[in-house]
């Protein structure tokens, strides 16, 4: 099963939110990379939950639990949903992750635009160990 991390804005939607939600629909996706990422998540897939832009961080994981689908007031975007799994212990800023050499390679410094990324495994375990260890 692959990983990943989705992108959001503390104002738009927050980790505490979801956790309050239980589940959410994911869109407002404008960028054909990210859509198309979101349209390769399988159902349980597990995903990183990013805050963006203000103290950016991984906060937790989430899973994939409705694959993709048309979104209805956006055509040709799409949708996904998810449910929080857990937070991690203790949140993995962005300058740790630009520091740490074992995740040089990662999206989130390459791409740094993207909102939808995959995230090799090795990456994940590195994230993990940061954020549990």
């Amino acid at each position: 099963m692959a990983h990943w991390l989705m992108k959001t804005e503390p104002g738009d939607y927050s980790w505490d939110r979801l956790v309050a939600d239980g589940e959410t629909e994911w869109g407002g996706v404008r960028n054909h990379q990210a859509a198309r990422n979101m349209r390769s998540m399988a159902l349980g897939e597990e995903v990183f939950f990013y805050r963006s832009v203000v103290q950016p961080a991984v906060l937790g994981i989430m899973t994939v639990s409705r694959t993709w689908y048309d979104d209805p007031d956006h055509p040709p975007w799409c949708l996904v949903r998810v449910k929080p799994l857990r937070p991690l212990a203790r949140e993995v800023p962005l300058a740790r992750i630009k520091a740490e050499p074992a995740l040089a390679g990662i999206a989130l410094i390459r791409q740094s635009r993207l909102s939808v990324m995959p995230v090799e495994d090795s990456h994940w375990q590195k994230i993990l160990e940061l954020g549990d260890g």
